[in-house]
C-alpha cells in the first residue's frame, strides 16, 4: 500500500504525492460524467442558456462559467449538488483510501469526519473565497494526526493556482491564531487565521505540486498550506477528504470533534493556542 521510503518522506516533510494512485477510468471519469449532467440540469432548472458541449473528460465543466456569469446562486448550486454524487461518494470512502490512511498512521481504526469532503470550485480571479493558510486541524478538530486526501479533477497547471505546502511546518505543532484580524472580512470561524502570519509563513520553504486526475496529495493535519491564485479562465476544480485516527489520544480527549462548519468553537477547545488582538 505504501513503501518504508513514502512513509518516512511524509512523516519528515508532512506531505506526499501519490502519483496515479486513483484509476482515472474506473474513479475520476465517473465524476466528471456526473458534474457534466449536474450543470447541465441546473441550467434547464433555471432557463440559463449555456455553452452545452458532448461530455469529454476535457470539457466537463462545460457551460459552468455561463450560470456564474448569470447568477452565482447558480453557480453555487452545482457547487452543493456535487457533494452529492456517488462516484465522489465512493471515491473519498473507498478502501484503497481507508487503507492507505491506516497504513500510514498505523492505525485499525479510521474515520471521516462530518463536514470535511467536498468538491472545491476556485473561479478565476476570485481571491474572496480562496483558502487561506491554515492547519487544517483547528479547523477539522477530530485527530491531531489526520491527514487530508486531495486529488484533482483537471490537470493542475501554475496559472491555475496549485495549493501552496509548506514542508517541515508540522513538526513545530498547532499554530497560535487569532480571529477577526487578517481576515476579518471572512464569514464567521473563517475568520479565524495564523497570528503573526507572514512571519510564519515566511520561515518555511513554499511549494506549488502540479498534478494530474488520479493523482493524490496527502497533508498532515499539521502542515500549514493554502490554496493558490487561479489566474487562468477556468475553474479550479478538486476533490478532498480528510482521514481521522479514532486512536489518537488529542481526538480522544476533545471527542473527535467534526468541522468548524458545523458549528464547533474551536477557541473554547484550544484556547492556549489563540490570542486577542486589538
Amino acid at each position: 500500500m505504501i513503501s518504508d521510503a513514502d512513509r518516512d518522506f511524509f512523516e519528515r516533510e508532512g506531505y506526499l504525492i501519490l502519483k496515479g494512485f486513483f484509476d482515472y477510468q474506473a474513479d475520476i471519469l465517473p465524476i466528471q460524467r456526473a458534474i457534466h449532467g449536474v450543470i447541465g440540469r441546473v441550467a434547464d432548472r433555471h432557463g440559463v442558456v449555456i455553452d452545452r458541449r458532448e461530455f469529454t473528460p476535457d470539457s466537463f465543466d462545460s457551460g459552468y462559467d455561463d450560470l456564474l456569469r448569470a447568477d452565482r446562486a447558480y453557480a453555487g448550486e452545482v457547487y452543493d449538488l456535487v457533494k452529492q454524487i456517488p462516484a465522489f461518494l465512493r471515491l473519498i470512502s473507498g478502501q484503497q483510501s481507508d487503507d492507505l490512511f491506516r497504513a500510514i498512521r498505523r492505525t485499525d481504526l479510521s474515520g471521516i469526519g462530518a463536514n470535511c469532503y467536498g468538491i472545491r470550485i476556485d473561479n478565476p480571479n476570485e481571491d474572496k473565497f480562496r483558502s487561506h493558510w491554515h492547519q487544517e486541524f483547528m479547523f477539522q478538530p477530530q485527530s491531531i494526526d489526520g491527514i487530508v486526501f486531495w486529488t484533482p479533477l483537471i490537470p493542475i497547471t501554475q496559472d491555475l493556482g496549485p495549493v501552496i505546502i509548506l514542508p517541515k511546518s508540522h513538526k513545530d505543532g498547532l499554530c497560535t491564531y487569532s480571529k477577526g484580524t487578517t481576515y476579518a472580512e471572512k464569514q464567521g470561524a473563517y475568520q479565524i487565521g495564523i497570528h503573526d502570519e507572514d512571519k510564519v509563513i515566511a520561515s518555511y520553504e513554499h511549494i506549488q505540486p502540479l498534478s494530474e486526475p488520479g493523482d493524490l496529495v496527502l497533508m498532515d493535519f499539521l502542515t500549514i498550506h493554502g490554496s493558490g491564485v487561479n489566474r487562468s479562465d477556468r475553474s479550479r476544480w478538486s476533490i478532498q477528504t480528510r482521514f481521522f485516527n479514532f486512536n489518537d489520544d488529542v481526538g480522544m480527549r476533545i471527542g473527535w470533534k467534526p468541522s468548524i462548519t458545523r458549528g464547533v468553537d474551536v477557541e473554547a477547545i484550544f484556547p492556549e493556542n489563540f490570542v486577542e488582538v486589538e
